[in-house]
């Protein structure tokens, strides 16, 4: 389980990149969410903004591998083969929640779409970038950053694939799921 020191490191740092980089962001207190369409009803904007971070595993062969954040935006899902391609990789999964943890420095359900890790590429599909405004829990489950795409691609720099697909029984404009508004003081 990841420390809450190293939770704290990763809200920090994020905030120093933020701060530091010029940013146009805002944050945003809630009741503890990791699940993103929950977070998203919650922080009341469409599930196509909110980025959806996952840690996979790339075997590149027999005992070699790497780890990336797959950035996908909310009603979809990472394309495992997708992203195995574009790392010419022979397989890809999910990492084990233990490893993606200690890599990130959040807990599973905060996993932001930025690495502190130099050995951690973040990929993002092409689709969450067309919104002016991204969405993604803080680094812990209680806050949320809404932040401009245009300060995300200047300060994170993220190789961009398609790799995400929409699940056929979520329609990719959210349709069917109910309004929620939260007013946090």
């Amino acid at each position: 389980m990841t420390s809450a020191t190293a939770i704290a490191d990763s809200y920090a740092r994020l905030l120093g990149l933020l701060a530091d980089g010029g940013a146009d962001y805002r944050l945003l207190r809630h009741a503890p969410e990791g699940r993103t369409e929950r977070a998203s009803l919650i922080r009341g904007h469409r599930l196509e903004q909110a980025a959806k971070c996952l840690v996979i595993r790339v075997a590149l062969g027999r005992k070699q591998r790497r780890y990336v954040i797959a950035v996908v935006p909310g009603h979809c899902r990472v394309d495992l083969e997708a992203v195995r391609a574009e790392y010419g990789g022979t397989n890809a999964s999910f990492a084990v929640r233990e490893v993606a943890e200690e890599l990130t420095g959040c807990v599973s359900g905060s996993i932001m779409p930025v690495s502190f890790d130099p050995s951690v590429e973040v990929v993002v599909d092409p689709a969450l970038l067309e919104h002016e405004e991204i969405w993604f829990n803080a680094g812990r489950l209680d806050e949320s950053v809404a932040l401009r795409t245009s300060s995300y691609l200047a300060l994170v720099r993220p190789r961009a694939a398609r790799i995400g697909e929409a699940p056929a029984l979520v329609p990719p404009d959210g349709a069917g799921l109910p309004a929620l508004r939260l007013t946090v003081t």
